[in-house]
């Protein structure tokens, strides 16, 4: 487990999601589903919230590896400011932070250990279940990007949908959205990429997604975007470095992991698949001819 001073109270409960009790899970799930808010209630309402007593919250903060409470409730409130940090902002905090060196030296290092961080705390056992979702041939597949993460959703369902039927992206145009959501049956999966400053307008699909029964697999920064709280399964990875934006270099690691997980699972299906499209790439290009 990463330090306490560079992980999130999220991955703190990822980390250590072994090791709770019955109760300890309780609570890890009602903050979850709200996060990070439902944390910043009183140790009475987020206790009442979750259907256990006061004395298991202070477990809970303990187990954490916080002081107490309040020292637990800070971190949620350190992790609120970061979110709502403005990123025009970021240079002026890292011009006093950033080593000495080349941006490319300063950038892979972050990059680096982004990665890193983001591979300690992804459950692999999420990771497979998500893998299991994407390639189960009997659902469809829709894939969500927002202003920053739509080229992600495209790449991803460029190579998905060479490895599977049933693939669709999301259209760009918000003012296509309706006609998409009606094509999006019981037991689909909505993949969402959603990072800060988070897109209200992505979080209203995914509502309206679920609400047609949707499962919802949402990839996230280490804040937790509001999807969180509908999503099934939640990847959330680290993304901050020293430029105006933050990276994604670690999101397109993921994707590609997804991808090959995905490949694996199903090969003999995917490789008939692949073929075939081929045939029909290769007939293209003899017809031109």
């Amino acid at each position: 487990m990463a330090s306490a001073k560079t992980s999130t109270v999220a991955e703190r409960i990822t980390g250590g999601r072994v090791g709770l009790t019955v109760a300890e899970r309780k609570l890890s799930a009602a903050l979850m589903a709200d996060y990070p808010v439902a944390g910043l209630a009183s140790i009475s309402d987020f206790a009442r919230a979750a259907g256990v007593s006061t004395p298991s919250v202070l477990r809970f903060a303990k187990k954490l590896g916080f002081s107490g409470f309040p020292a637990f409730q800070q971190a949620l409130r350190e992790e609120v400011s970061a979110q709502l940090q403005n990123p025009i902002e970021k240079p002026e905090q890292w011009s006093s932070k950033a080593p000495r060196g080349h941006i490319l030296n300063t950038l892979a290092d972050a990059a680096m250990e982004n990665l890193g961080a983001s591979l300690r705390h992804i459950d692999h056992h999420v990771f497979d279940d998500v893998c299991q979702l994407l390639g189960d041939g009997k659902r469809q597949v829709h894939v969500l990007g927002g202003r920053i993460t739509g080229h992600l959703a495209g790449y991803l369902h460029t190579h998905l949908q060479m490895a599977r039927p049933g693939v669709l992206l999301v259209p760009v145009s918000a003012n296509h959205w309706p006609q998409h959501l009606a094509e999006i049956r019981s037991g689909d999966v909505l993949l969402v990429f959603d990072v800060r400053r988070y897109d209200a307008r992505v979080q209203d699909f995914a509502v309206s997604a679920r609400q047609r029964g949707a499962k919802i697999v949402l990839i996230t920064d280490q804040w937790m975007s509001p999807v969180s709280r509908l999503a099934a399964h939640t990847l959330a990875l680290r993304l901050e470095v020293p430029s105006g934006w933050d990276s994604n270099v670690v999101t397109l690691f993921a994707v590609e992991a997804m991808v090959a997980g995905i490949v694996r699972r199903n090969w003999k299906a995917t490789r008939e698949r692949i073929r075939e499209i081929d045939r029909y790439f290769e007939g293209g290009r003899r017809g031109r001819g």
